[in-house]
């Protein structure tokens, strides 16, 4: 991470409020609405839920996030991925949590937009003019909006991102003012800031479990403060939370003020909502005012929208280079640290979020389906974040009493969430559960099919390629043969690429090149190394790349050729003599070595299907040579078999025929 964006300056954290606090800075747009919608208002529930609310924001969003995991930095990259890369040599197992919280991240991603958006053009309502706006037509424009919104991510967000900071900026001093206006209204709010009325609220309200699924709504952007680390630095992230965190609890204040003021003893039931046109956070706001509101909170929900679909992009990103997801055609339509663009996901979470707004229509039936997968979430955070402190030598008292504390309260959570799940929640869940299979498949087939790829010892046919490389009698293949291997020690490879140059069909080459990719735990790492295993004969490339480095092999490899050139390591000039004698350089082809399940395999069930989920995902993500980035014109794919599972001895007698003069007789 630069100096520049570790550094506190005006302009870091201008950005950090464009870009960080979109999902939670939008909070108040529905927590209390989902609080008090079907119950009466009373100042036990209003007090007792807002200190709740002031609690959970401070317990889980300051102390957790702000000041505990930003700690784990992964080279100025945060989030669960990042997280994963700095501890997965430590337990094996910890790919499990890394996955479940990358899929229910994926799952939120699809329930943010709707919800926020939505919430805020049903302010609308509160105009008079528009106080009988059907929800069709509220429906409408939120799919507009939804529509352009996602055109506009192929474009990239390096113009419309330098708004992004005054705009929540606007927002948040915004919600700050009108919370302030209604701080006086009922000075018995104030209560709610100690904590020992959250404590008796959670125990003797009837029903104040189940509002817990209500009061997590306020902190459930708190995982886009680490996902986005690397944009804007954690100094700049810890101080502007400081206004953030401010802005947020007064406006939650002025709610339960003008709530305990004007709305005691009413039951927020369907039909005296609509009646009244009831709403906690619009209700703050003076009728003339109402329509600049709701201009200003629906482009805060379109940037918390544009925050969680960016993070959704680099999470991919980073799962990509993980190998934990698919190979899909990334693009980067700007310059921007982190900035990418991927069509098939943009795609998939535009369905997803159309099919959310057509499916609820009302926010208040998508708080139904909101919260349930981002706790998931924060769970898996919770022990991967355990584990970076183990690490880190952290003392086993405060590793326990972390994970006990922060397991306790984000269960309890789970708990409360999970009554939602019937009323909504499964649609996130759902969404989950295929982005957690896919992630797993793709992991574990992986795993299945290096236990059973033959690696041999290179040396062994050294002498055998250079003879073929010198046998003039076989046609030349190629100037340069290019083979992307996986072997990760040097000293070997596979026994499918030996078999290609020798058996198959001998490719005569004047030079062999192994290119070998690794994906490193260091976010920008791009370096690479050669061996010359025989000078100017058989040459090896190592890429050490990291998990948000393109692979761009083709441009690299040409970079790595051009650096051997010029410190005349490797001669490129064709051996052809009609050609080496005006110099021109010879031809490069790349082999690919594809796999394909062998109908000769027998294996156990789960690994089958498992096996066939695989190579479906694969039939339909990029082939291997565009996902390594290599030009198709210059390169060969080669499929064979792959056998994961002994042939079985097949018993079969070979019989002869009687002669012809036996049978007569």
């Amino acid at each position: 991470m630069s100096k520049s964006i570790n550094k506190v300056s005006a302009a870091g954290l201008l950005i950090a409020l464009g870009i960080i606090y979109g999902d939670i800075g939008t909070s108040p747009l529905y927590v209390f609405n989902s609080i008090i919608f079907g119950r009466q208002v009373t100042e036990g529930l209003v007090i007792g839920s807002l200190s709740c609310i002031i609690w959970t924001i401070t317990v889980q969003t300051t102390i957790k996030y702000v000041l505990l995991i930003l700690r784990a930095d992964n080279k100025g990259e945060g989030g669960t991925f990042a997280l994963y890369a700095l501890v997965r040599r430590r337990r094996k197992w910890l790919v499990i949590p890394a996955i479940i919280g990358g899929a229910s991240l994926l799952a939120d991603g699809i329930i943010t937009p709707p919800i926020s958006i939505t919430s805020a053009i049903e302010g609308l309502k509160n105009i008079p003019a528009f106080h009988y706006i059907s929800v069709n037509t509220i429906m409408y424009i939120v799919l507009t909006i939804l529509v352009i919104f996602f055109f506009m991510q192929q474009f990239g967000t390096g113009s419309i991102g330098k708004m992004f900071g005054p705009i929540m900026f606007v927002w948040f001093t915004m919600i700050a003012v009108l919370g302030c206006v209604h701080l006086m209204d009922d000075l018995s709010i104030f209560k709610a800031i100690n904590p020992y009325y959250a404590i008796r609220f959670l125990i003797y309200y009837k029903g104040a479990f189940i509002l817990l699924g209500a009061v997590f709504l306020c902190t459930t952007g708190a995982e886009a403060l680490y996902s986005d680390l690397g944009h804007c630095g954690r100094s700049n992230i810890r101080v502007s939370w400081l206004y953030v965190k401010a802005c947020l609890v007064l406006n939650y204040i002025g709610q339960g003020s003008y709530l305990l003021a004007h709305r005691t003893g009413m039951t927020i039931t369907p039909f005296l909502k609509e009646q009244l046109h009831l709403n906690a956070f619009y209700d703050l706001m003076p009728q003339w005012f109402v329509i600049i509101g709701v201009v200003i909170a629906t482009s805060a929900a379109i940037i918390a929208s544009q925050a969680m679909i960016a993070g959704s992009f680099t999470l991919i990103g980073e799962a990509l280079r993980l190998n934990l997801w698919p190979k899909l055609k990334v693009k980067y339509p700007s310059e921007a640290k982190g900035q990418l663009f991927i069509p098939t996901m943009n795609l998939l979470m535009f369905l997803g979020c159309t099919g959310v707004v057509l499916y609820f229509r009302e926010s208040s039936k998508m708080e139904a389906a909101y919260g349930l997968a981002i706790i998931v979430t924060m769970i898996a955070t919770t022990i991967l974040f355990a584990n970076f402190m183990v690490l880190h030598r952290v003392k086993a008292f405060w590793i326990y009493a972390f994970l006990l504390f922060y397991l306790g309260v984000e269960v309890t959570f789970l708990a409360a969430l999970s009554h939602k799940f019937l009323e909504g929640g499964y649609i996130t869940m759902l969404i989950a559960a295929v982005n957690f299979i896919i992630m797993y498949v793709w992991y574990r087939s992986r795993k299945i099919k290096n236990r059973y790829v033959e690696f041999v010892r290179l040396e062994h046919y050294i002498p055998m390629i250079q003879e073929l490389s010198n046998d003039k009698s076989v046609p030349k293949y190629a100037t340069h043969l290019v083979y992307m291997t996986s072997a990760g020690n040097p000293k070997e490879i596979e026994h499918k690429i030996i078999y290609s140059i020798l058996n198959k069909k001998p490719k005569r080459a004047d030079i062999y090149w192994f290119v070998h990719v690794d994906t490193v735990d260091e976010p920008y790492t791009c370096e690479y190394s050669v061996d010359h295993i025989i000078p100017n004969d058989i040459i090896r490339v190592e890429f050490r790349l990291g998990f948000r480095v393109q692979q761009k092999i083709n441009l690299m490899f040409r970079k790595v050729v051009e650096d051997l050139v010029n410190n005349n390591e490797v001669n490129i000039t064709s051996r052809y003599e009609s050609l080496e004698r005006n110099n021109v350089v010879g031809d490069f082809q790349f082999i690919v070595m594809e796999k394909y399940l062998s109908q000769d395999n027998e294996l156990p069930f789960l690994e089958k299907m498992i096996m066939k989920l695989h190579f479906w995902l694969k039939e339909a993500s990029l082939s291997e040579e565009r996902g390594f980035g290599l030009d198709p014109s210059f390169v060969t794919v080669e499929k064979f078999p792959l056998m994961i599972s002994q042939i079985p001895q097949i018993s079969l007698r070979r019989v002869f025929d009687e002669p012809v003069e036996e049978k007569a007789l």
